[in-house]
């Protein structure tokens, strides 16, 4: 856990592309390949169900500190996160835990089906083994939140670095439906895993920001731009006489924009077409939330 909790911390201080690819590049030369799938699983938001109720997780925080509830939920007010309020107000490891991140996703992922007392016992132990740092990780992990500030394009470029990999082979490996308990990270990276299903779609054409400045892209002609529409980026795919739509969050919505069927008879099989599903009306394209609607 500490070498993930410092790579969470490096990733936190710096703001520069580079920087962070290097950070997870040197993780990656070090962490055993479970923890990697996990890296892999966390950064891309494969999380597990959350094993203990936020208001349990509080409670037992609460009796634990000694904290009057009002002297905590000011804290929690001035943090303004649940996670790190525990981590600042818990008092000092008794001893030192030390476990891989893939031996605590593990086990977080049995706590689930413990009893609330088992789940307490857990948790106690657990905090009781561990410094700041890796306390707020563990508290991100058991509250079913964690984010990270490392984009799907950032963890491919540095995958890619680390691996030697094509980084457009490598984002179509670790798309789809994957379990870092069923995989091996060689397989994974490598794409052997990759469902070669028809409906599969390709990696998606999402926008990122540059890291460089713009007199530095070269020539204007040389590139394209597309408005950035208030919509739902999706794929149409039509292979083999089968039509499929999915939605950059590698879902298949099919069957929620029935429109969009009306066009596979007019598109040849092969067909893959990378763009914005939008709500409109009269020529006027409406507001996102027309989208969520049934």
């Amino acid at each position: 856990m500490k070498h993930f909790a410092a790579l969470i911390q490096s990733l936190e201080i710096s703001n520069k592309t580079n920087d962070k690819i290097d950070a997870i590049v040197e993780y990656l030369k070090i962490a055993p390949d479970d923890d990697k799938l996990w890296l892999i699983a966390l950064f891309t938001g494969r999380r597990p169900k959350r094993p203990v109720k936020s208001t349990l997780i509080r409670e037992w925080a609460l009796e634990l500190s000694g904290l009057p509830e009002w002297l905590f939920l000011e804290c929690y007010s001035n943090v303004g996160d649940l996670g790190e309020t525990i981590s600042l107000v818990l008092p000092p490891p008794k001893h030192h835990t030390e476990k891989t991140i893939s031996q605590w996703m593990r086990e977080l992922l049995e706590l689930g089906t413990k009893t609330d007392e088992e789940k307490k016992t857990y948790v106690l132990e657990a905090w009781n083994g561990l410094d700041y740092s890796q306390r707020f990780i563990f508290n991100k992990l058991i509250g079913g939140g964690f984010r990270i500030g490392v984009s799907y394009k950032l963890l491919v470029n540095a995958l890619s670095k680390f691996s030697g990999i094509d980084e457009s082979k490598m984002m179509h490996s670790i798309m789809g439906k994957w379990d870092p308990l069923e995989t091996e990270f060689a397989e994974l990276i490598g794409g052997s895993h990759v469902n070669a299903d028809n409906s599969k779609p390709y990696p998606f054409c999402l926008a990122y920001p540059i890291d460089k400045p713009v007199e530095e892209l070269g020539n204007p002609e040389d590139w394209q731009a597309e408005w950035k529409w208030d919509g739902i980026r999706g794929q149409i795919i039509k292979r083999n006489d089968e039509f499929f739509v999915w939605s950059r969050g590698e879902e298949l919505v099919t069957e929620q924009f029935p429109e969009l069927e009306l066009l596979a008879p007019h598109l040849p099989d092969g067909t893959v077409i990378d763009g914005e599903i939008l709500a409109v009306k009269d020529g006027q394209v409406l507001n996102f939330n027309q989208l969520q609607k049934d």
